[in-house]
């Protein structure tokens, strides 16, 4: 079941990065031909998705790879590479694209509002397709993908409403100005997934799962003293990894030990761990690493 959701995943983001590169070569040319600096400012959007597709794509296939010995945990974490960099891209291109609107707001020019409605409907269309393909993925980088996607339906809408009111509205502002919140809004997003990103690059400890929560579940189980060394992080966004030392108490023999180490692996069940490791340690004995002397914060 997993190995089929991780091909479909690489053939959604497969055929999302050929549609997305054939659209961005069609609406560069036709943003000249129309003299619309929100549809050419899309386009170098695009063409940064498109690079990134690509590169997503690939490191899709390679975090499927089986670990090895350099690679211990595999290759999961190769798929944050994708996200990491269609963040970064974005991010650049965004700030060019504001620079390049500001620009067309102090000068204005012309533009065909007929070719714009034009490519603001193939937009739509385009990239929701892609985006619906995308829209059901599990991992961290077709999430990434599927909200550009999805904020490019967004954009491309905007754009033909644009389009239809310069039918009726002689002004060359229009363009521009739309051009500038879409891109702000965009590197709104943009940074918030870079955060995300980064956050997972650094090993924090996943939003989603409560720490404290199951230290004191862990507390409450037969014969365990204390807990030190607990760690969580996430490989890549999706899978997890949990460590932890327990110290025990009132043990009577090595049946007491099997009883805690099945109801520890009961409890760490329920959360979503593609990974845990627990340190057992009997009452008499000290741990090989000392414990963390700061709490943390």
């Amino acid at each position: 079941m997993s190995h089929h959701h991780h091909h479909h995943g690489h053939q959604n983001i497969k055929l999302a990065f050929f549609l997305n590169l054939g659209f961005t070569i069609l609406e560069f040319f036709g943003g000249l031909y129309v003299n619309s600096i929100a549809i050419i400012s899309d386009a170098l959007h695009d063409l940064g998705d498109s690079l990134s597709l690509g590169l997503s794509w690939y490191l899709a296939n390679k975090s499927n790879k089986k670990a090895t010995n350099t690679f211990t945990f595999g290759y999961k974490r190769f798929s944050l590479l994708g996200a990491l960099s269609n963040g970064l891209i974005l991010f650049a291109g965004s700030l060019f694209i504001i620079k390049e609107a500001v620009t067309r707001i102090i000068y204005p020019e012309p533009s065909d509002a007929q070719g714009m409605m034009i490519f603001a409907i193939i937009g739509v269309l385009v990239n929701g397709f892609a985006a619906y393909r995308l829209s059901h993925g599990k991992t961290l980088n077709e999430k990434v993908i599927s909200w550009h996607l999805i904020e490019d339906v967004l954009g491309w809408a905007a754009v033909l409403v644009a389009s239809i009111i310069m039918l009726f509205v002689d002004t060359p502002y229009i363009d521009p100005v739309l051009s500038l919140l879409i891109t702000l809004y965009i590197l709104w997003n943009v940074v918030k997934r870079l955060k995300e990103t980064l956050m997972i690059f650094l090993q924090a400890s996943p939003s989603e799962i409560n720490e404290k929560e199951i230290n004191e579940k862990l507390l409450q189980l037969p014969h365990v003293q204390s807990l030190h060394h607990v760690h969580i992080w996430s490989l890549d966004g999706e899978k997890h990894v949990f460590t932890a030392h327990i110290k025990l108490k009132e043990v009577q023999g090595f049946g007491d030990v099997l009883t805690l180490k099945k109801a520890l692996k009961k409890l760490l069940k329920a959360y979503p761990f593609s990974h845990h490791t627990i340190e057992i340690e009997l009452p008499e004995e000290e741990c090989a690493m000392e414990p963390f002397e700061e709490e943390k914060k």
